[in-house]
């Protein structure tokens, strides 16, 4: 029994770094997204640390370079909106649901934007984060998309690329004083203009029942 519990305690010491350092490591991610987007992508590594309340060592064992770290908190956020899309899909509201998810697109350019000039340079290098983007920001946006225009609330001749592209061309200006408000503004415009409205609807529904009728077989009279 003495052996059993000395192996437990050995089992649970190798354990606690490695959950010491997972921590450290999101610790260091969160703070990194602080400093990069008040100070810009020039702001110092020892300001990320010393928000996240570690030292500049551990910092540069999790990422040895400036580009690791804003690659790192690029993929991060990415990962939380596809969850944030995960969570969506049970909306009741299909349309709202949309709308939520690109509105918090905006706040990401907003966050990174002290790192674009740095990202930007990633991404020349880095094919897989440009490939890891598209993936992940496509499947969330579509699984959203695909829901409104199941439900008979959003037009189906919009693809999820189509409104990426509408999002990257809205945020283009993220560097101009009172860019985001406006463009939550002309996203609620956009989101709306992609509404099926309800006289479409009903068009659409009395067309296909004339089609059903015109489709109905002619019953024979009885002899």
């Amino acid at each position: 029994m003495i052996y059993i519990t000395d192996m437990d305690d050995h089992t649970d010491q190798t354990r606690r770094p490695r959950a010491d350092a997972v921590r450290n490591r999101e610790r260091v991610l969160e703070a990194a997204k602080v400093v990069f987007s008040a100070g810009g992508p020039e702001a110092s590594l020892e300001a990320v640390a010393k928000r996240a309340g570690v030292g500049i060592g551990t910092l540069y064992r999790h990422f040895p370079t400036r580009e690791d770290l804003f690659e790192a908190v690029y993929r991060r956020e990415v990962e939380q909106l596809s969850e944030l899309a995960e969570q969506l899909k049970n909306a009741k509201d299909p349309v709202d649901a949309l709308r939520r998810w690109l509105r918090s697109n905006v706040e990401f350019v907003a966050t990174k934007k002290g790192m674009s000039a740095a990202l930007a340079l990633t991404f020349q290098s880095s094919s897989d984060l440009a490939a890891f983007s598209m993936d992940r920001l496509t499947k969330a946006i579509g699984s959203l998309l695909d829901r409104a225009v199941a439900a008979g609330e959003m037009r189906g001749d919009v693809s999820p690329e189509d409104l990426l592209r509408a999002l990257v061309g809205m945020c283009y200006m993220h560097d101009q004083p009172g860019w985001q408000s406006s463009v939550l503004r002309m996203l609620d415009v956009f989101v709306d203009g992609l509404r099926v409205q309800a006289g479409t609807k009903a068009k659409s529904h009395t067309a296909k029942s004339h089609t059903a009728k015109r489709a109905r077989p002619a019953v024979k009279p009885k002899r």
